[in-house]
């Protein structure tokens, strides 16, 4: 197999395109942490640009972290046997070359922001592939990969400052919820799979209709931490027009899957949510932008 088809393979393999999910909420944290600190402009371009190279190692590695450990789980699941390493696309050691990689890439990218993103580093690989390991033994595997998404917008902070202020963590509590909540309308496809091989998730834990529940409770909490959010930070209307789009595109989302229908999953999954993180992204940008940091 040719090198550029095995990278094309890799790129599906973990979902690329799926960066767009946690990058524009840990920018958001990023921007947040300008507006505060005001670095100096060369420098926080550097800086953004090792945010970036350092999510996407991050969230590289996880996924094909994520790829080698349930290549047996999925192999016996109809609906992902056809993925990259069961379906003999990729091989499970090419897949832990490309972990390897991705690794080294993220630690990079931690040495290149500040000393305490490097110290902090290992504990954020501990936390992305944990989460690889929860559908075996709890039913809240959700939060988990959740957080694993909420630590963007806070490491991306600490990037800047290179240090924590609590306000940024109702930004990581936001992504937590919001993930936790259209992970759990994912999994509710695989939840006659996941009784019958004895995996964890809340569609099992509580059945499909009150779990599609708890997914809306979530995502009301979310936006309940974005409100609190843009009034910790002082932030303009325009933050509040963007909290409204991810209103009107949840409202959305939810309409699409019912206990009874789950055909049209995957538009509410992928579609909506990529448009949730980067609407949520352009609006909060403007807002700093023409709002507070020409100010």
């Amino acid at each position: 197999m040719g090198f550029w088809k095995r990278v094309r393979l890799s790129l599906e393999m973990i979902k690329f395109e799926h960066s767009v999910f946690a990058l524009p909420f840990a920018l958001t944290g990023a921007l947040l942490a300008f507006r505060e600190t005001r670095p100096a402009g060369p420098a926080f371009g550097g800086k953004i640009l090792w945010i970036v190279v350092a999510m996407v190692g991050a969230r590289s590695a996880a996924m094909a972290f994520n790829r080698i450990l349930d290549a047996g789980i999925d192999a016996r699941n109809p609906r992902t046997r056809m993925r990259h390493i069961p379906a003999g696309m990729l091989s499970t050691g090419f897949a832990w070359g490309l972990v390897t990689v991705a690794v080294l890439v993220f630690l990079l990218a931690a040495r290149q922001l500040n000393p305490l993103c490097l110290k902090l580093a290992p504990i954020a690989l501990a936390v992305v592939f944990f989460y690889s390991f929860t559908k075996r033994f709890t039913s809240f595997s959700h939060l988990i990969l959740g957080f694993s998404l909420g630590i963007a917008p806070a490491a991306a902070w600490i990037a800047v400052t290179g240090s924590l202020d609590p306000k940024i963590l109702w930004l990581t509590a936001a992504v937590t919820f919001w993930t936790a909540g259209f992970d759990i309308i994912y999994s509710c496809q695989d939840y006659e799979f996941d009784s019958s091989e004895g995996l964890f998730s809340l569609p099992r834990l509580v059945g499909i209709a009150d779990a599609l529940w708890i997914a809306r409770l979530l995502h009301l909490a979310m936006i309940a931490c974005l409100i609190t959010l843009s009034c910790c930070f002082a932030l303009g209307w325009l933050s509040f027009a963007g909290i409204g789009a991810v209103v009107l595109l949840l409202l959305y989302e939810h309409s699409l899957v019912r206990a009874t229908d789950l055909s049209r999953v995957d538009a509410a999954f992928f579609t909506v949510n990529g448009y949730v993180s980067v609407l949520f992204f352009l609006f909060w940008a403007a807002d700093m932008y023409f709002l507070g940091l020409r100010a």
